[in-house]
């Protein structure tokens, strides 16, 4: 997304000759292949771990750093593995992002309208927003080190990229939208008036 908004801001003469049905479906086929590599290292190095103590994780659900805290063998290849790939697959895109958004950023400054500036920088508020919250929350969990402080903080942190995250997407993204908004506002309307001819006010 970051890059659809580079090329739509920087670069809007040349948006549909370079963002093409071709390039979009390789954008999702290196996101799907490289996702299904990481995991399935993780799930191979996990495979090899002995589990024989308790079953309970020390967390609201099962996440892959508690659950390498249940085993009972060896588990400094893993953790390694977890922080190599999180590395891997967290840094290089949130860099990447924010370095797009640098220069969105100083192309919006170059607008000379007041309402163009606020039109553009409105477009990529958003999304900076839910990208900085699933990136910086993924970073503080897998990449920062264990200390009893973070513990109990990084099962809160957790909840953010798991669920707030996905959960806050559709809100950002579709209350921009004026015929949302539209549709939003009538069937308020209509649950209004429901609700007032069944309680007779």
């Amino acid at each position: 997304m970051s890059y659809d908004r580079y090329l739509a801001i920087c670069r809007p003469l040349h948006y549909a000759a370079l963002m093409n049905r071709r390039f979009c479906l390789q954008l999702v086929a290196a996101s799907w292949i490289s996702g299904l590599l990481g995991n399935s290292i993780i799930l191979y190095v996990l495979s090899r771990l002995v589990f024989c103590g308790p079953n309970k994780i020390d967390h609201f659900f099962c996440d892959l750093i508690p659950v390498i805290k249940l085993s009972c063998s060896d588990t400094h290849l893993m953790e390694l593995v977890v922080f190599l790939l999180s590395s891997i697959f967290s840094l290089p895109p949130l860099l990447l992002t924010l370095s797009s958004y640098l220069c969105i950023l100083s192309t919006i400054l170059r607008i000379p309208s007041t309402t163009g500036r606020q039109k553009a920088f409105s477009t990529c508020s958003s999304h900076l927003i839910v990208v900085t919250l699933f990136y910086g929350t993924i970073i503080i969990v897998y990449l920062l080190p264990k200390n009893n402080a973070l513990r109990d903080l990084n099962k809160v942190f957790s909840l953010f990229y798991t669920v707030l995250t996905p959960m806050a997407n559709p809100f950002i993204y579709t209350l921009r939208n004026k015929e949302v908004k539209n549709v939003l506002s009538k069937d308020v309307r209509k649950i209004r008036a429901f609700l007032r001819e069944n309680t007779g006010t």
